[in-house]
């Protein structure tokens, strides 16, 4: 049986055919890398009480978006911060929770890993060029641009790609400050940023997150990796 793998949405103003409405959305390009790995997608709405489909699912995404409210880090708002959810916020807090206590495979994305952080007791840099000095994370103002990270000698990340060099797409403008207790960083930008994280294998069995978009990639080992230990721990509960 295929895996069912959960990944949160968008909530936004959108415009198909002759509609204009507010819509439950997410790039097809997370719906297209997760099925081309061998897993079913399930679009999980910002929705209060969505953290109960955690029980029906093997595996979750925490997708990218806009950035995390900063008072949930115990910031202001900085002038660079201008578009957040609280709602979203809220909603992935809770499916990241019930799916860590699950033991269910999460695979971060982006603001993704930047809530992971946060939920964790991290903080975060509200905006990058500010303290790196260069906008190498977000290169192009509407899509992908590409930079390279490396990653470390150990970990899951470095199991799936192994050491060295890796060229990722990339566009955010936020990123890891204060890395929350638990997390261990795995690997990183040429300017020291932190590019990836996980929970020790012996805290959690899968627990990963990437600050580039690994969906936007034609490099298909996260998600291969994500559907592998999302079928694993759903042929274990059988």
């Amino acid at each position: 049986m295929h895996p069912l793998i959960g990944i949160s949405a968008y909530s936004e103003e959108a415009k198909w055919g002759v509609w204009d409405q507010r819509a439950t959305l997410l790039p097809q390009t997370y719906v297209d890398a997760v099925t081309a790995a061998g897993g079913v997608p399930v679009l999980l709405p910002p929705v209060p009480g969505i953290e109960a489909a955690v029980g029906h699912l093997d595996a979750l995404i925490i997708s990218g978006g806009p950035d995390v409210s900063p008072d949930r880090y115990g910031q202001e708002r900085g002038p660079h911060t201008k578009v957040v959810r609280p709602g979203r916020d809220q909603a992935e807090l809770a499916l990241f929770q019930a799916a860590i206590e699950r033991g269910l495979p999460v695979l971060g994305i982006c603001r993704g890993m930047q809530l992971m952080n946060v939920a964790l007791g991290g903080t975060l840099i509200q905006h990058l060029p500010d303290v790196v000095g260069h906008d190498g994370h977000s290169p192009v103002l509407n899509g992908m641009g590409e930079h390279k990270v490396e990653v470390g000698e150990t970990g899951r990340l470095a199991a799936i790609f192994g050491p060295g060099n890796l060229a990722v797409p990339t566009h955010h403008h936020q990123g890891i400050d204060r890395l929350a207790g638990g997390l261990i960083p795995t690997a990183w930008a040429e300017d020291g940023i932190i590019e990836a994280v996980e929970l020790d294998a012996g805290a959690h069995p899968f627990a990963l997150a990437v600050q580039w978009h690994p969906e936007a990639s034609t490099e298909p080992s996260l998600f291969r990796a994500l559907v592998e230990a999302a079928t694993e721990r759903a042929d274990a509960s059988r």
